[in-house]
């Protein structure tokens, strides 16, 4: 018998064999727990997918909202000027409605004023020849002549009854 030939056979045997643990247990302990590590690695990048979608979507609505926003918040700008647009007119409206009732207004006291000043103009220039006229018909007359008028007036007066 060859010791050389067993030897060898032996070793070949015994890497068999070896190979054959070693494929046994990878199969028995290490690729369920290789596999069970890629199924919670994959769980893993499936979640972090889910949640990556639902933050886009999330983004995405939260922009649809800020551009609605944008949209009211223009909308709301420009309802805003056309009301004090309108609000401005009205008011510079109103004044000037009420600047031309004051001018009227002031018009008529105005004219009221003029003729207030004109009677009391008149009433004084009357006052004041009256007094002239007085002052001149007393140099002028005499007891003589204020008793020939007196009668000249009084024969008017009788003549016009009779």
């Amino acid at each position: 018998m060859n010791y050389v030939a067993i030897a060898f056979w032996s070793q070949i045997i015994c890497s068999i064999a070896f190979v054959v643990v070693v494929v046994w247990l990878w199969i028995r302990y290490l690729e369920p727990s290789v596999l069970a590590a890629q199924e919670a690695a994959n769980r893993q990048i499936a979640d972090a997918a889910l949640r990556r979608d639902a933050a886009k979507a999330e983004v995405d609505e939260l922009r649809g909202e800020t551009d609605k926003a944008r949209r009211d918040a223009d909308l709301i700008r420009e309802r805003g000027a056309d009301a004090a647009k309108r609000e401005f007119e009205a008011t510079v409206a109103e004044a000037n409605e009420a600047g031309a009732r004051t001018v009227r207004g002031a018009h008529g006291e105005l004219e009221r004023a003029i003729a207030a000043a004109q009677e009391r103009l008149r009433h004084d220039l009357l006052s004041k020849a009256f007094a002239l006229a007085r002052g001149d018909a007393e140099r002028r007359t005499d007891r003589a002549v204020n008793e020939r008028l007196i009668g000249e007036f009084v024969t008017a007066l009788e003549s016009d009854r009779g």
